[in-house]
Protein backbone atom coordinates (compact mmCIF):
# COMPACT_ATOMS: atom_id res chain seq x y z
CA UNK A 1 0.00 0.00 0.00
CA UNK A 2 1.53 3.31 -1.22
CA UNK A 3 5.13 1.37 -1.19
CA UNK A 4 5.28 1.66 2.46
CA UNK A 5 3.20 -0.95 4.21
CA UNK A 6 2.19 -4.53 3.26
CA UNK A 7 -0.45 -6.88 4.90
CA UNK A 8 0.76 -10.41 5.36
CA UNK A 9 3.98 -12.07 4.40
CA UNK A 10 3.48 -15.38 3.03
CA UNK A 11 6.21 -17.64 1.25
CA UNK A 12 5.35 -16.45 -2.31
CA UNK A 13 6.13 -12.70 -1.27
CA UNK A 14 9.58 -12.46 -3.10
CA UNK A 15 7.93 -14.26 -6.11
CA UNK A 16 5.06 -11.64 -6.17
CA UNK A 17 7.34 -8.96 -5.69
CA UNK A 18 9.41 -9.46 -8.95
CA UNK A 19 6.15 -10.65 -10.88
CA UNK A 20 4.60 -7.13 -10.08
CA UNK A 21 7.78 -5.13 -10.12
CA UNK A 22 7.22 -3.83 -6.20
CA UNK A 23 10.16 -2.75 -4.84
CA UNK A 24 10.62 -4.54 -1.34
CA UNK A 25 12.80 -2.38 0.34
CA UNK A 26 10.82 0.38 0.68
CA UNK A 27 8.60 -1.23 3.07
CA UNK A 28 8.52 -0.02 6.27
CA UNK A 29 5.75 -1.42 7.94
CA UNK A 30 3.91 -4.81 7.72
CA UNK A 31 1.00 -6.13 9.34
CA UNK A 32 0.07 -9.94 9.89
CA UNK A 33 -3.27 -11.39 10.21
CA UNK A 34 -2.29 -14.49 11.80
CA UNK A 35 0.30 -17.00 12.20
CA UNK A 36 -0.86 -19.38 9.25
CA UNK A 37 1.86 -20.05 6.87
CA UNK A 38 0.13 -18.81 3.79
CA UNK A 39 0.01 -15.61 5.90
CA UNK A 40 3.03 -15.57 7.20
CA UNK A 41 6.33 -17.41 6.95
CA UNK A 42 8.86 -15.97 9.03
CA UNK A 43 11.75 -17.34 7.04
CA UNK A 44 11.41 -14.11 4.69
CA UNK A 45 12.38 -12.22 7.79
CA UNK A 46 15.67 -14.43 8.03
CA UNK A 47 17.23 -12.87 4.77
CA UNK A 48 16.78 -8.83 5.85
CA UNK A 49 20.37 -8.58 7.30
CA UNK A 50 22.95 -6.58 6.39
CA UNK A 51 24.76 -9.97 4.10
CA UNK A 52 21.69 -10.12 1.92
CA UNK A 53 20.26 -7.02 1.48
CA UNK A 54 22.10 -4.09 0.48
CA UNK A 55 21.34 -0.23 0.57
CA UNK A 56 17.59 -0.58 1.78
CA UNK A 57 16.24 2.32 1.54
CA UNK A 58 13.98 1.55 4.60
CA UNK A 59 16.88 0.47 7.14
CA UNK A 60 13.97 -1.22 9.40
CA UNK A 61 10.96 -2.75 9.24
CA UNK A 62 8.11 -2.65 11.69
CA UNK A 63 5.70 -5.76 12.21
CA UNK A 64 2.52 -4.78 14.17
CA UNK A 65 0.77 -8.60 14.85
CA UNK A 66 -1.25 -10.85 17.09
CA UNK A 67 -0.49 -13.03 20.01
CA UNK A 68 0.02 -16.47 17.54
CA UNK A 69 2.50 -13.93 15.56
CA UNK A 70 4.65 -12.45 18.41
CA UNK A 71 5.15 -16.31 19.61
CA UNK A 72 6.89 -17.23 16.80
CA UNK A 73 8.56 -14.07 16.67
CA UNK A 74 9.87 -14.53 20.39
CA UNK A 75 10.67 -18.50 19.26
CA UNK A 76 12.60 -17.60 16.92
CA UNK A 77 14.28 -14.15 17.68
CA UNK A 78 17.53 -15.16 17.18
CA UNK A 79 17.41 -15.61 13.41
CA UNK A 80 15.32 -13.14 12.51
CA UNK A 81 16.86 -9.79 11.53
CA UNK A 82 17.71 -7.08 13.92
CA UNK A 83 16.22 -4.54 11.85
CA UNK A 84 13.15 -6.32 11.94
CA UNK A 85 11.10 -5.05 15.54
CA UNK A 86 7.44 -6.28 16.31
CA UNK A 87 4.80 -4.84 17.75
CA UNK A 88 1.72 -7.10 19.41
CA UNK A 89 -1.77 -5.81 18.75
CA UNK A 90 -4.72 -5.91 20.89
CA UNK A 91 -8.26 -5.91 19.15
CA UNK A 92 -9.41 -2.27 18.71
CA UNK A 93 -5.97 -1.14 19.54
CA UNK A 94 -4.95 1.47 17.21
CA UNK A 95 -1.15 2.94 16.15
CA UNK A 96 0.26 5.39 14.34
CA UNK A 97 2.46 3.94 11.12
CA UNK A 98 4.01 6.69 9.11
CA UNK A 99 0.87 8.73 7.60
CA UNK A 100 -1.38 5.55 8.70
CA UNK A 101 -3.61 5.25 11.59
CA UNK A 102 -3.87 1.72 11.53
CA UNK A 103 -6.59 -0.43 13.86
CA UNK A 104 -6.74 -4.28 14.87
CA UNK A 105 -9.55 -5.99 14.70
CA UNK A 106 -10.63 -9.26 16.03
CA UNK A 107 -10.90 -11.71 13.03
CA UNK A 108 -12.98 -14.89 13.38
CA UNK A 109 -10.33 -17.18 12.49
CA UNK A 110 -7.99 -19.71 13.84
CA UNK A 111 -8.93 -19.77 17.63
CA UNK A 112 -6.47 -19.14 20.55
CA UNK A 113 -3.68 -17.13 18.02
CA UNK A 114 -5.14 -13.85 18.45
CA UNK A 115 -5.87 -13.32 14.46
CA UNK A 116 -6.67 -9.70 13.33
CA UNK A 117 -7.98 -7.92 10.86
CA UNK A 118 -7.08 -4.58 10.28
CA UNK A 119 -8.65 -1.25 9.67
CA UNK A 120 -6.33 1.35 7.58
CA UNK A 121 -6.56 5.37 7.44
CA UNK A 122 -4.81 7.76 5.74
CA UNK A 123 -5.91 10.24 3.40
CA UNK A 124 -8.26 6.84 2.17
CA UNK A 125 -9.59 4.44 4.41
CA UNK A 126 -9.39 0.91 4.10
CA UNK A 127 -11.02 -2.44 5.98
CA UNK A 128 -8.91 -5.56 4.97
CA UNK A 129 -10.67 -8.69 6.46
CA UNK A 130 -8.74 -11.69 5.34
CA UNK A 131 -8.75 -14.13 6.87
CA UNK A 132 -12.41 -13.81 8.84
CA UNK A 133 -15.97 -15.45 9.31
CA UNK A 134 -18.73 -12.92 9.61
CA UNK A 135 -17.42 -9.94 11.96
CA UNK A 136 -18.44 -10.19 15.49
CA UNK A 137 -20.28 -8.37 17.23
CA UNK A 138 -18.65 -5.30 18.74
CA UNK A 139 -16.80 -5.14 15.25
CA UNK A 140 -19.40 -3.36 13.92
CA UNK A 141 -20.59 -1.63 17.09
CA UNK A 142 -16.62 -0.27 16.97
CA UNK A 143 -17.06 0.97 13.07
CA UNK A 144 -20.38 2.54 14.11
CA UNK A 145 -19.47 4.24 16.93
CA UNK A 146 -15.97 5.53 15.33
CA UNK A 147 -18.32 7.19 12.05
CA UNK A 148 -15.73 5.25 9.73
CA UNK A 149 -16.70 5.68 6.03
CA UNK A 150 -14.84 3.32 3.92
CA UNK A 151 -13.30 3.79 0.35
CA UNK A 152 -12.93 0.55 -0.12
CA UNK A 153 -13.05 -2.62 1.95
CA UNK A 154 -11.84 -6.52 0.48
CA UNK A 155 -13.39 -9.61 2.10
CA UNK A 156 -12.72 -13.27 2.46
CA UNK A 157 -14.42 -14.93 0.36
CA UNK A 158 -13.17 -18.65 0.51
CA UNK A 159 -15.77 -20.14 0.41
CA UNK A 160 -17.61 -18.56 -2.80
CA UNK A 161 -20.79 -20.64 -3.09
CA UNK A 162 -19.91 -23.15 -0.74
CA UNK A 163 -22.39 -22.48 2.49
CA UNK A 164 -20.52 -22.00 5.88
CA UNK A 165 -22.39 -20.67 8.74
CA UNK A 166 -21.68 -17.54 10.73
CA UNK A 167 -19.62 -19.12 12.82
CA UNK A 168 -17.21 -20.41 10.67
CA UNK A 169 -13.83 -19.36 10.13
CA UNK A 170 -13.94 -17.85 6.74
CA UNK A 171 -16.97 -16.23 4.41
CA UNK A 172 -18.63 -16.89 1.17
CA UNK A 173 -20.86 -15.12 -1.09
CA UNK A 174 -23.93 -15.32 1.42
CA UNK A 175 -22.04 -14.32 4.11
CA UNK A 176 -20.58 -11.57 2.43
CA UNK A 177 -24.24 -9.78 1.39
CA UNK A 178 -25.27 -9.98 4.23
CA UNK A 179 -22.21 -8.61 5.82
CA UNK A 180 -22.21 -5.52 3.25
CA UNK A 181 -25.77 -4.88 3.89
CA UNK A 182 -25.11 -4.60 7.81
CA UNK A 183 -22.29 -2.37 7.06
CA UNK A 184 -24.06 -0.09 3.90
CA UNK A 185 -27.00 0.28 6.91
CA UNK A 186 -24.97 1.76 9.41
CA UNK A 187 -23.45 3.99 6.85
CA UNK A 188 -19.90 2.50 6.99
CA UNK A 189 -20.05 1.19 3.50
CA UNK A 190 -21.74 4.01 0.76
CA UNK A 191 -22.20 3.74 -2.92
CA UNK A 192 -18.92 4.86 -3.32
CA UNK A 193 -17.33 2.11 -1.43
CA UNK A 194 -14.65 0.06 -3.71
CA UNK A 195 -15.75 -3.54 -2.78
CA UNK A 196 -13.59 -6.59 -3.63
CA UNK A 197 -13.64 -10.03 -2.88
CA UNK A 198 -10.58 -12.00 -2.37
CA UNK A 199 -9.11 -15.54 -0.66
CA UNK A 200 -10.71 -17.80 -2.93
CA UNK A 201 -9.99 -21.47 -1.91
CA UNK A 202 -9.67 -24.37 -4.89
CA UNK A 203 -12.35 -26.04 -2.65
CA UNK A 204 -14.73 -23.93 -4.21
CA UNK A 205 -13.23 -24.20 -7.93
CA UNK A 206 -14.13 -20.65 -8.99
CA UNK A 207 -12.38 -19.92 -12.32
CA UNK A 208 -11.81 -16.58 -12.84
CA UNK A 209 -13.88 -15.47 -15.45
CA UNK A 210 -16.63 -17.61 -13.96
CA UNK A 211 -16.53 -15.81 -10.85
CA UNK A 212 -16.70 -12.04 -12.53
CA UNK A 213 -19.25 -13.20 -14.08
CA UNK A 214 -21.63 -14.52 -10.63
CA UNK A 215 -20.70 -10.93 -9.13
CA UNK A 216 -21.04 -8.78 -12.04
CA UNK A 217 -24.85 -7.64 -11.32
CA UNK A 218 -23.50 -7.35 -7.51
CA UNK A 219 -20.87 -4.50 -7.75
CA UNK A 220 -17.83 -6.47 -6.52
CA UNK A 221 -14.34 -6.43 -8.20
CA UNK A 222 -13.13 -9.97 -7.97
CA UNK A 223 -9.00 -10.16 -6.96
CA UNK A 224 -5.97 -11.82 -8.97
CA UNK A 225 -2.49 -11.58 -8.36
CA UNK A 226 -1.52 -8.16 -9.40
CA UNK A 227 -4.45 -6.80 -9.59
CA UNK A 228 -3.99 -2.98 -8.55
CA UNK A 229 -6.99 -0.64 -6.98
CA UNK A 230 -6.21 3.06 -7.12
CA UNK A 231 -8.76 5.13 -4.66
CA UNK A 232 -9.40 8.70 -5.96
Amino acid sequence: IDDELLIDLPADTYHHFLQNGVEGDTIRYLLVTHSHSDHFYPNELYLREDVYAHNMRSPSLQVCCGEGVAKLFEERRDRISPTVHYRQLQPFETVALGRYTVTALPARHMQGDGALFYLIQSDKTLLYAHDTGYFYEEVFEFLSKQNVKLDAISLDCTNVDIPITDEGSHMGLDNIERLLARLTACGIVHDKTVKIINHFSHNANPLHDVLEARVKDIGYEVAFDGKCVELV
